[in-house]
C-alpha cells in the first residue's frame, strides 16, 4: 500500500483533499434558517469538507440534542462538556419546520451523546421524527445514533418511529478503538448495536457505518473491520479521510490517496454491501439520499421488497 506520511500540521495536506469555501445563495440561505431556528448541524459542528456542496444541493445532517456531546472521542470536533439534562423542548418542531422550508424529500440526523439522559436522549430523536413526519408526509429518515450504552430498550424507542436508516459509527479499526474513541464507545458494542436494530427493528430496516482511514491502521485490519461490519449485517458503508480538527486532537498518520479508497470500496462491494462510498472527501452522511435510492435499486433489482416507512 502506498503511504502518504502526514506531517505535524495541516501544512502539506495533498491536492485531493482541498475544497472550496463555501458560497451561493442556498448555502446562506441555509445557514440563515438554521441561526435563526436555533437548530445545529454536524456540517458546521464537524468542520465537514463537503459542507458548500451539500448545502447547495439542499441537504443537510440535523444534529439534534443540542451541540454539547457528554463524550470526548479524540477525533471529533463537537463540543464535549455535561448539559446537566438539558433539552429544547421546540426542537423537533424547529427541524421539521426546517426541513419543510428546504424542501427535503429524505433528511439525515444525527444526535451527540447524551449520558447525562436516563434514556441517552432516545425519546427525543424519537419525537424529532415524529414531528417531521407529520410536517413532511412521505419524508425518508436516516438517523445516524449513539449506542446509548448498549440499550435495546433506548434503540427500539428510535425503531418505533420506523427510519428508513438506522446508522452508528464504529469509526477505526478494532485496535485503534480505545485510542480514537471515548472510554464508553467501544468497537465490539458498536457492532452489536448494529445487529441488534436489524434484529429489533420488525421491519427490513437498512443498517449503516463509516471508517475513518489515516490514523495508523494496517490493511489487514481496515479487512477485518469490513468482515466484521457484515457478518453484523450492515448493509451500507462510508470510508473517508480522517482529518485532524486542531491540534488539540489526534494527529493524521497518512494522508491514503484517492486510488487506494477505490481499492477500499471496491473489496467492500465484494464482500455484499449493497451500497459503498469511498473516497478521501467522503463523509458518514455525505450523498447520503443518492446512496440510500442506490440500495433501493439493488434490493429491487434483487426481487427482495423493503416496505416504506409510515
Amino acid at each position: 500500500m502506498t503511504i502518504h506520511k502526514a506531517g505535524p500540521t495541516h501544512i502539506g495536506k495533498p491536492k485531493w483533499l482541498k475544497t472550496k469555501i463555501p458560497t451561493g445563495q442556498t448555502y446562506f440561505e441555509i445557514k440563515s434558517d438554521l441561526r435563526e431556528r436555533k437548530l445545529a448541524t454536524v456540517c458546521e459542528e464537524a468542520k465537514c469538507p463537503n459542507i458548500g456542496e451539500c448545502w447547495n444541493t439542499r441537504t443537510a445532517t440535523f444534529m439534534i440534542l443540542g451541540d454539547t456531546c457528554t463524550r470526548a472521542c479524540r477525533f471529533c470536533h463537537v463540543k464535549t462538556g455535561n448539559p446537566a439534562g438539558w433539552l429544547d423542548p421546540e426542537e423537533p418542531a424547529q427541524v421539521a419546520a426546517s426541513a419543510a422550508k428546504m424542501k427535503l424529500e429524505y433528511v439525515v440526523m444525527t444526535m451527540v451523546d447524551r449520558d447525562d439522559l436516563p434514556d441517552g436522549g432516545a425519546a427525543h430523536v424519537a419525537r424529532t421524527v415524529t414531528a417531521l413526519r407529520e410536517r413532511n408526509p412521505g419524508i425518508k429518515v436516516e438517523l445516524l445514533v449513539g449506542d446509548f450504552r448498549g440499550s435495546t430498550q433506548a434503540m427500539n424507542v428510535i425503531l418505533a418511529t420506523r427510519p428508513e436508516v438506522y446508522a452508528h459509527n464504529i469509526e477505526t479499526v478494532a485496535r485503534l478503538s480505545p485510542r480514537v474513541r471515548d472510554a464508553r464507545a467501544n468497537y465490539t458494542q458498536s457492532l452489536r448495536v448494529l445487529q441488534e436494530a436489524k434484529q429489533q427493528a420488525g421491519y427490513p430496516v437498512l443498517t449503516k457505518s463509516a471508517l475513518m482511514l489515516g490514523l495508523g491502521e494496517t490493511a489487514p485490519e481496515i479487512e477485518q473491520a469490513l468482515d466484521d461490519l457484515r457478518a453484523h449485517g450492515v448493509d451500507l458503508l462510508t470510508i473517508g479521510q480522517y482529518m485532524r480538527p486542531t491540534k488539540r486532537h489526534l494527529a493524521v498518520k497518512e494522508w491514503v490517496p484517492p486510488e487506494q479508497f477505490e481499492h477500499w470500496g471496491n473489496l467492500a462491494r465484494t464482500k455484499g454491501f449493497l451500497g459503498v462510498a469511498s473516497a478521501p472527501l467522503v463523509r458518514s452522511s455525505y450523498r447520503a439520499k443518492e446512496f440510500y435510492l442506490s440500495a433501493m435499486d439493488q434490493i429491487h433489482a434483487s426481487r427482495q421488497t423493503i416496505p416504506t416507512a409510515l
